[in-house]
């Protein structure tokens, strides 16, 4: 082969591997395109493959861990918080494989983990992936809100929506705190439309003192109605545009406690394009009956969440009789298909 000749043919197989790697590149762009779904149509997908609007919160605690658990971390960290985090990691990750098969999704407490510095931290953002690989939607319980750039480098940090890379926390949906404003608001809502995410603002919250503030009258209106007015205008801003009945929601939904299903049922009225996440269920004393008012008449619109009473399932009856500590994942499922089964008698109007 000629001198000239070889040239070209190297030429050729240089430009040729530039073609390739830009339509990889290029195959890549377009993947991340087809998956930017509304954060509305994955939730509605988890919610009709599983069949529940049943939400598992993951809020450990060290001292109701089971023993098994504990004495693992030591095993494997040495000084106190790095224990604690390590037995959080496995123990939320546990659950999550157990519980990923029947409900939509999860909602770890940021709190729990962030109080163990940045072991807690590397934990939470460990579960927090381990959930998405499961196929959970994965709801970050942070409260977070603040003006201006630094809302925003919240949103960016824990809003990643339908591309788990997106940010580091992996987050697809933030629950965010409103009482600095509407313009504190609007930040997050601009990353959460951007990458398909989703946001829950306390609205009426499950805490005894709620009242304290949400139920300051201003203008004739009790606080929280105010803020209910604000959400649901930032949610039809955020309509999704899907064509299945029933997703005509916003990304930008609601907390609503159980503990108070009069103001659940007025606030589901006022707010018909807000998704609802609904705390306050089991432990805290909400029932089935109670959270009903939080779904439309199609059955769509709200996550209705449990924690520690499926958390720690092993620790109370009848779960503690029938499988103790030893066997505290088959407690943790058992408690978590009795909430669903419960949630779907009271809504079929059963007993």
């Amino acid at each position: 082969m000629t001198e000239p000749t070889c040239g070209f043919v190297a030429n050729l197989a240089r430009d040729w591997v530039q073609f390739v790697t830009t339509l990889q590149a290029l195959a890549s762009l377009a993947t991340k395109f087809v998956t930017m779904t509304h954060y509305i149509e994955r939730l509605h997908a988890a919610i009709r493959r599983t069949k529940t609007s049943a939400l598992v919160g993951l809020d450990p605690r060290f001292d109701q861990l089971p023993p098994s658990v504990i004495a693992a971390a030591k095993q494997r960290a040495t000084s106190e918080r790095a224990i604690q985090a390590t037995a959080f990691e496995e123990f939320c990750c546990r659950i999550i494989d157990v519980v990923a098969p029947l409900v939509p999704a999860v909602k770890p407490q940021a709190a729990f983990f962030e109080e163990l510095g940045p072991d807690g931290c590397a934990a939470l953002a460990n579960v927090m992936r381990h959930a998405r690989r499961a196929g959970l939607i994965v709801i970050c319980d942070a409260k977070r809100g603040d003006i201006g750039s630094t809302a925003e480098a919240y949103a960016r940090g824990y809003l990643a929506g339908a591309d788990p890379d997106a940010a580091a926390w992996a987050a697809d949906a933030l629950t965010v705190n409103p009482y600095l404003g509407r313009d504190t608001l609007e930040p997050f809502v601009k990353v959460a439309a951007e990458r398909g995410a989703g946001l829950y603002v306390l609205v009426r919250t499950s805490n005894p003192g709620a009242g304290t503030l949400q139920d300051r009258v201003t203008d004739g209106t009790p606080v929280y109605r105010h803020v209910a007015r604000i959400v649901e205008e930032l949610s039809v801003a955020t309509l999704c545009r899907s064509e299945i009945a029933g997703d005509d929601f916003g990304c930008v939904g609601a907390v609503v406690g159980a503990t108070y299903p009069q103001e659940l049922a007025e606030l589901r009225e006022v707010m018909p394009h807000v998704p609802l996440l609904v705390p306050g269920y089991g432990a805290q004393g909400g029932s089935a009956a109670d959270v009903q008012a939080a779904f439309r008449a199609d059955g769509m619109g709200a996550l209705i969440n449990s924690s520690r009473a499926i958390n720690f399932a092993h620790t109370r009856e009848p779960y503690r009789s029938q499988f103790g500590s030893v066997r505290w994942e088959e407690a943790v499922a058992a408690a978590t298909r009795d909430m669903i089964a419960e949630l779907r008698r009271s809504a079929s109007g059963g007993s």
